[in-house]
């Protein structure tokens, strides 16, 4: 399966390509990755017990963990 980019990982490529990821920190852009993925895992975390008590949800057996999913989609 080909790994995904992030919206921040692209952003970085598209200003490397401008040569305007000078003016970003490899820091800033370290804390940019993980506000994002904060609010990925967020996100999944909601829908996860959305779906629990509204009886949609995948039973917890088969529930993939958020760490799981952001690591085979980013390889994080």
């Amino acid at each position: 399966m080909e790994q995904k980019q992030t919206a921040v990982e692209w952003l970085v490529s598209q200003l490397n390509k401008q040569g305007f990821a000078q003016v970003v920190t490899d820091e800033e852009i370290k804390q940019a990755k993980e506000m994002e993925k904060q609010q990925k895992m967020e996100c999944w975390e909601t829908a996860h017990q959305a779906g629990r008590f509204e009886g949609k949800g995948i039973a917890e057996e088969n529930w993939q963990t958020f760490e799981q999913y952001y690591n085979e989609e980013y390889g994080k």
